[in-house]
Formats: C-alpha cells, structure tokens, sequence
C-alpha cells in the first residue's frame, strides 16, 4: 500500500491549496504592485516619469518578478524582469519604451487577475 507521499496526488493537492491559500493572501498586494507598473507605464509614455517613480517601478518589478514565479507564473516573471531592467537603465526609458511598457504591464495583469486556482 502507497502512502500518499509516494502516491503523490493527495500531496500535490494539498500543496495546490496552501499555494491558492498563499496566492488569496497576497493578492492585493501584487494588484497594488501592477498598479505602480502601470502608472510608471503611462508616465513613460506620458514623458513624465520622475526618478522617483522610475526607482520604485524599479523596485516593484523585481519584487513581482519573484512572486509571480513563486505561483508558477513564469511568464509573467520574465515580463517583470524586463520591466526591471528597462527602469533599472541610468536614463528614463523612452517614449517609444513607453508603449511596450504599457503592452508589458496589461500582459502581467491579464496574468494575476486570470490566475487559475487548483480547486
């Protein structure tokens, strides 16, 4: 007879509920997290992104590059480090970025807010 360690399935659903559990938590603050993206987005295009801004989107991107990988949102890691990267440059990002930046920051909310759930 199998233990439900060696079957796998009882433990896998179990994981899938603490990481659903996890996500339910963290939820707001990874909308507010897209939400600063999304600002500093519209500023980029808008040519009016101060140092401020572009640091904290800076910051904000590299914390949601982890988090979105933690709930195996592995595409939306990959945008959010490109995002970081762009706000990480010395010289704020263009408004031709601008755009892309904007196409980037809907893609990862289309992502947090389609997320599905193991139940």
């Amino acid at each position: 007879m199998k233990s439900s360690a060696q079957s796998g399935k009882p433990a896998d659903e179990a994981l899938s509920r603490v990481i659903d559990g996890l996500w339910a938590r963290f939820l707001p603050e990874i909308r507010d997290r897209v939400a600063v993206l999304e600002a500093a987005a519209s500023d980029v295009a808008a040519r009016k992104l101060t140092d401020s801004a572009r640091a904290e989107a800076e910051s904000v991107a590299h914390k949601l590059a982890g988090i979105l990988g933690t709930f195996n949102l592995t595409r939306g890691t990959v945008l959010a480090r490109e995002l970081e990267m762009t706000f990480s440059r010395e010289s704020s990002p263009s408004a031709a970025d601008g755009d892309r930046l904007v196409v980037i920051v809907a893609e990862i909310r289309t992502m947090v807010e389609n997320r599905p759930s193991a139940s």
